[in-house]
C-alpha cells in the first residue's frame, strides 16, 4: 500500500480561509443548537422537579385529590419522554453538523471530492433540527393543556 506523502496533503492559507468561510455558517448553526438545547435541557428539569415534588403528595393523597395526582404524573411522564426526543434528535443534528465541518477540512486537506455526502450530511441534520423544534413544540402544547386552574378554586370569590 501507498501511503501519501505529506505534500499530498499541502493546501495554501487561501484554500485554508476558504474552508474556514464555509465553515462559519455551521459552526454558527451548533451555537443555536447549543442554545435550543440549553431551553430543552431547563425545560427537562422543571418538569422532572415539578414530578418529584408530586410524589410525596401522591402518597398522602385519596379519592380525587389522588387521581389528579396520577392522571398528572402520567402527562409528566409523557412529557419527559417528549423533552427526551426533542434532545436527542438536536444532539443527534449537532454531531452531524460536527461530521459536515470534520469533512470540509478533510475533503480541502486531502483533496477528496465530498461535496455530496457533505450536502446529505447537511441535510441530514437539517432534518433532525425540524423535527427536533416540531418535538418541543409538541411537548409545550402538552405542557399548556396540563396546566389547568381547578374550576372550585376559579369559582372561589374573595369578597
Amino acid at each position: 500500500m501507498i501511503l501519501p506523502t505529506l505534500d499530498a496533503f499541502a493546501t495554501t492559507n487561501g484554500e485554508v480561509a476558504q474552508v474556514i468561510q464555509s465553515a462559519v455558517a455551521p459552526v454558527f448553526l451548533l451555537a443555536g443548537i447549543g442554545a435550543f438545547l440549553n431551553v430543552c435541557v431547563g425545560r427537562l428539569a422543571r418538569i422532572v422537579d415539578r414530578a418529584r415534588s408530586l410524589e410525596p403528595r401522591l402518597l398522602a393523597s385519596r379519592g380525587d385529590e389522588h387521581d389528579r395526582i396520577i392522571g398528572e404524573l402520567y402527562v409528566l411522564d409523557k412529557r419527559i419522554r417528549v423533552v427526551n426526543a426533542a434532545v436527542f434528535l438536536s444532539v443527534s443534528a449537532a454531531v452531524l453538523i460536527c461530521l459536515v465541518v470534520i469533512l470540509l477540512f478533510a475533503g480541502q486537506l486531502a483533496s477528496l471530492h465530498l461535496g455530496t455526502p457533505i450536502a446529505l450530511l447537511f441535510i441530514v441534520a437539517m432534518i433532525a433540527t425540524g423535527l427536533g423544534f416540531a418535538i418541543f413544540l409538541y411537548e409545550t402544547r402538552l405542557g399548556t393543556r396540563a396546566v389547568r386552574v381547578r374550576t372550585h378554586i376559579l369559582e372561589h370569590q374573595v369578597d
